[in-house]
């Protein structure tokens, strides 16, 4: 009966996730299959749907250049949390200041920043470098500016604990056997930081998947993305077409995961020591 302890602490968790979620995902699904009767025909519809491809592209797309971004950014701030023992304090505030604040604020922020008669464009037009203000917000940029900014924490601290974890004297050894700084750098501290990467990765592209309020705000009119379709789809009662985007959304996210756990290294990333 050893078994019988931690599922009873457990238990209320579970109970938690059954009821909020367990069960309106279950219910979500067959709202798909038999809204407004038992059938295939909102997935079979789908590969025939041109405004459905276009808007998973717009999502796959400006989901792919946020993690890639977040990544170029994060990388180099991952690094130096994990070798500057002196000021590392102070970075993670700086990379944890982000979730201090709603994501609302942040993106009203951006708005602010961005807008016709913002922040940015009017310190352009007082150094003399535009005449007329840029348009900036409601644009793809604008909503992947806003997007990396809110996510890049996801990036960062995985990459940051993979490198907490290295060896310092593997560096050192490599040092040693006359490995350049760069050198070292690629063939010992970058592979052996993939696992973080890898995390970081999934972790900033399932969430970009499903960012609603930000490309919301901050976006076009022509960057509507898979939440923000499956959002008017329910304004406008459509139910058992958004609760099909809203599957395919989940099985999406899903995928990637699972398909995570299969690649070298990854795993582990994910997994507790024992």
């Amino acid at each position: 009966m050893s078994w019988l302890a931690p599922l009873l602490l457990a238990a209320p968790l579970i109970l938690y996730m059954v009821v909020f979620y367990a069960i309106p995902v279950v219910s979500m699904l067959l709202r798909s299959l038999n809204d407004p009767n038992w059938s295939l025909d909102h997935y079979v519809a789908l590969p025939g749907d041109v405004v459905f491809l276009k808007v998973l592209w717009i999502t796959l797309s400006t989901s792919f250049v946020v993690t890639l971004s977040t990544l170029l950014l994060g990388y180099p701030v991952a690094l130096a949390l994990s070798r500057a023992r002196s000021i590392a304090p102070l970075i993670l505030i700086v990379v944890l200041l982000p979730f201090w604040t709603s994501v609302l604020v942040r993106t009203y922020a951006w708005m602010v920043l961005l807008g016709r008669h913002g922040i940015i464009n009017e310190a352009l037009m007082a150094l003399g470098v535009i005449e007329q203000p840029l348009r900036l917000l409601n644009t793809t940029l604008a909503t992947e500016i806003a997007t990396i900014h809110i996510l890049l924490p996801y990036m960062i601290l995985p990459i940051a604990n993979a490198l907490r974890q290295i060896d310092p004297s593997l560096a050192l050894a490599s040092s040693g056997l006359g490995a350049t700084p760069w050198g070292t750098f690629r063939q010992v501290t970058f592979p052996l930081s993939m696992p973080g990467v890898a995390a970081g990765m999934l972790l900033v592209f399932v969430l970009a998947l499903g960012f609603y309020i930000t490309p919301a705000m901050v976006g076009g009119s022509r960057d509507i993305t898979l939440s923000m379709l499956i959002a008017q789809e329910v304004d406008q009662l459509h139910w058992g077409y958004a609760a099909t985007l809203s599957t395919l959304l989940l099985a999406i996210a899903l995928g990637l995961v699972a398909i995570a756990q299969f690649l070298p290294g990854v795993g582990n990333a994910f997994r507790t020591s024992k």
